[in-house]
Parts: structure tokens; C-alpha cells; sequence
């Protein structure tokens, strides 16, 4: 993918802040910010602290790639949010998201698949 386009280059830094804004809530729920004494192990179960993990640093990681503009760090996030979408709307009790966490994670998937759009119309206008 180009993501090398002078249009582009302003909304896919948004889109890496809002990735990482969500990754960094994430890695509050991980850390156990708003629970007190407890431990978020304990508070979420072991299977759903590790998707958390995962997901987490999976987001963490595609908001670099998206913020230095390398075509992995969207294929990351695509990857990683439509999992964790896949796997919450199957009904998995692992998952658990809100529906601000919810709607936020569509809006990302909405605003990377636009970004392929895009940049594959960028593209082909380049190559006329």
C-alpha cells in the first residue's frame, strides 16, 4: 500500500492517535487502574487477560506503524480490531468491551478500510 500520499497523511496520524488512545485505555484495564486492591487477573479471568494483552499491544504497536506510515501497522490494526470485533459479537465471555470501546473499534476498522480506499485510488490515479 501507498501510504505516502500528502492527503492521506494528516487522517492516518489521527486514526494512530485514536489506535493508541484506545491501546493505552486498554493497557489501563491491565494494569488494573480502576480496581483497587484486586488484581485484574482475578478480575478478568486468565483467558481474557491474555486476549487483552494481545489485543492490546497488537493495537500498540499497528499506532507506530500507522503514526511512521508503513502499510503493516494498518494490516495490524485491520487484523487485530476485527478479530477482537469477530470475537465479541460470537459471544465469547473473554471479551469484554462497552459500547464506547465498541463503536470507537468499528470507527477504527471504518477509517483503516477508508484509508485502503484511498490509497488504492491515489495509486491508480498515479499510474495514469
Amino acid at each position: 500500500m501507498l501510504f505516502q500520499a500528502p492527503s492521506l497523511a494528516i487522517y492516518i496520524r489521527i486514526v494512530a492517535i485514536l489506535a493508541l488512545i484506545l491501546g493505552l485505555s486498554d493497557a489501563a484495564r491491565l494494569l488494573g487502574v480502576n480496581l483497587g486492591a484486586t488484581s485484574p487477573i482475578t478480575a478478568m479471568g486468565p483467558s481474557a487477560f491474555i486476549y487483552l494483552a494481545v489485543f492490546c499491544l497488537a493495537r500498540l504497536f499497528a499506532s507506530v506503524g500507522l503514526w511512521i506510515k508503513a502499510s503493516w501497522g494498518a494490516v495490524l490494526l485491520v487484523g487485530a480490531t476485527a478479530l477482537e470485533l469477530a470475537l465479541y459479537v460470537s459471544g465469547s465471555p473473554d471479551i469484554r468491551i462497552g459500547t464506547i470501546g465498541f463503536a470507537m473499534r468499528v470507527v477504527l476498522l471504518a477509517a483503516i478500510v477508508l484509508i485502503f480506499g484511498l490509497s488504492l485510488r491515489f495509486k491508480r490515479a498515479q499510474a495514469d
